[in-house]
């Protein structure tokens, strides 16, 4: 604690910032252990993991056909902040999802029968007019016209998209892991070797100022869109033809970037605790508003308290792995500027809502810093997503069950739908008394989550 003191007031003196992060070379200047080091700007250099298995040409199996579904949902966003999903595709079942002004509470499912649309009311009433007295058998009055609104914005989706299994020897697949604030490509260590064993090919970038990439000193090196364009180099540089993202966290936002810029390229993402739908905005009343000096000061509490919060235990094991996996281990000045720079408008319900590709969705129970809320209500605006909870692990939790993770990891590599039954979806329109309701006559017309048809077998 006092050499942290001392050296923050050093930093205070000097106006520069302690441990500042350099690349480390071999001496030779070849890759060591399948580390590469990539200058995606000048002077901005990324270290990243590419491990290549070698494949014999004469074994190589070549990628199956894989199934076609139907993508189609019209997105409504109206001037309230209302905004309304339909999923009309051929594997969806038809229903409307509901929010206010970006609420990430769950959304109401509006299911109705043929019957219903006669004697739906306009608008629910908690206090119901008394009857009119029943003389000559008067008619009751017809309820009340609501006025038609108009949407702000309207989208609409309508591709058809080939999702296939995909294997470790299938030389067409790449898998990308993408880390969050603080973290390092050493956290995906586990998943890195299981599948490279398998003979995946996996990319693993450290992002700016983490690991052994190079720290800029500048604060705008650190935004979301600064970092997202330093992912895309990466993406373009290693890209396959069916590529793979998986995220954790913060790295969570960069997958369901490049996911949204390269659809035809992006075959499959994996969201690890990344939290809901909703547009990046960092917060002016953090603890990480306060000046690098002072945060450097506080570096042994912030990293209890990542500890705690991060882990569902807090034993000598996961700080071994906490100090194996090269978490939380980043200046105090890239900590603030990370935190600072999470500033992305563009990443709203819509945005995820307009995503097409499968993705699977993995919570830790015990996460602290990301409510199981967040990603339930992520799942509920996504077209196709499995959500998936393991309640033995929490924030760090492909470092805390990384066997369970790998297993449900390859299940959805190597998931592709079923389209040997199709849901049959009708839609039907109200009479203007009822505002926009769906029927779906799918399976007993049961409501819940966007599913395909052949769910993961977990």
């Amino acid at each position: 604690m006092l050499t942290s003191i001392t050296e923050s007031i050093f930093c205070c003196l000097m106006g520069k910032t302690t441990s500042v992060v350099l690349p480390v070379e071999s001496s030779d200047g070849k890759p060591a252990d399948g580390f590469e080091f990539v200058e995606v700007k000048p002077g901005r250099v990324l270290r990243v993991r590419h491990i290549l298995p070698e494949r014999p040409a004469a074994t190589e199996s070549q990628p199956e056909a894989g199934s076609s579904v139907h993508c189609k949902r019209k997105i409504t966003v109206y001037r309230n902040g209302q905004l309304v999903i339909e999923n009309l595709g051929d594997v969806l079942h038809s229903e409307i999802l509901q929010c206010q002004n970006g609420d990430v509470e769950q959304c109401s499912t509006v299911e109705v029968e043929l019957s219903d649309y006669t004697t739906a009311p306009s608008s629910p009433d908690p206090k119901p007019a008394p009857p009119l007295p029943s003389s000559d058998q008067q008619k009751p009055a017809p309820p009340p016209r609501r006025r038609r609104r108009k949407p702000k914005r309207t989208v609409l989706i309508d591709t058809e998209r080939c999702i296939s299994s995909c294997k470790g020897t299938h030389s067409d697949v790449a898998l990308f892991f993408i880390h969050g604030v603080g973290g390092s490509l050493d956290i995906w260590g586990s998943q890195l070797d299981f599948f490279s064993r398998l003979g995946y090919e996996v990319i693993a970038p450290d992002l700016a100022g983490h690991g052994a990439s190079t720290a800029p000193q500048i604060a705008a090196a650190y935004t979301f869109y600064a970092l997202a364009e330093d992912l895309r180099a990466i993406f373009k540089r290693y890209a396959r033809k069916r590529n793979i993202l998986i995220g954790h966290s913060y790295g969570v936002s960069f997958c369901t970037f490049l996911a949204h810029e390269y659809p035809e390229q992006v075959h499959k993402v994996v969201m690890i605790n990344g939290g809901g739908p909703t547009a990046l905005e960092p917060s002016l009343c953090s603890i990480f508003q306060l000046p690098s000096c002072v945060l450097h000061c506080l570096s042994p509490c912030l990293a209890w308290s990542f500890l705690k919060a991060g882990f569902a235990r807090q034993g000598a094991k996961e700080k071994q792995l906490l100090k194996e996996g090269n978490a939380f281990n980043v200046s105090p000045f890239v900590l603030r500027a990370m935190m600072s720079g999470q500033y992305w408008p563009e990443g709203d319900e819509v945005y995820h809502a307009e995503l097409t590709v499968p993705i699977l969705l993995v919570h830790g129970m015990y996460d602290k810093f990301v409510p199981i809320d967040e990603d339930q209500r992520m799942a509920e605006i996504l077209l196709f997503a499995f959500l998936k909870v393991i309640e033995e692990g929490s924030h760090m939790v492909m470092m805390e069950c990384p066997e369970t993770v790998n297993t449900l990891l390859h299940e959805f590599f190597l998931w592709e739908p079923d389209n040997s039954k199709k849901d049959t979806v009708t839609t039907v329109t109200a009479n203007e008394a009822t505002p926009v309701q769906t029927l779906a006559v799918a399976n007993g017309g049961s409501t819940g989550t966007p599913k395909v048809n052949k769910p993961l077998n977990k």
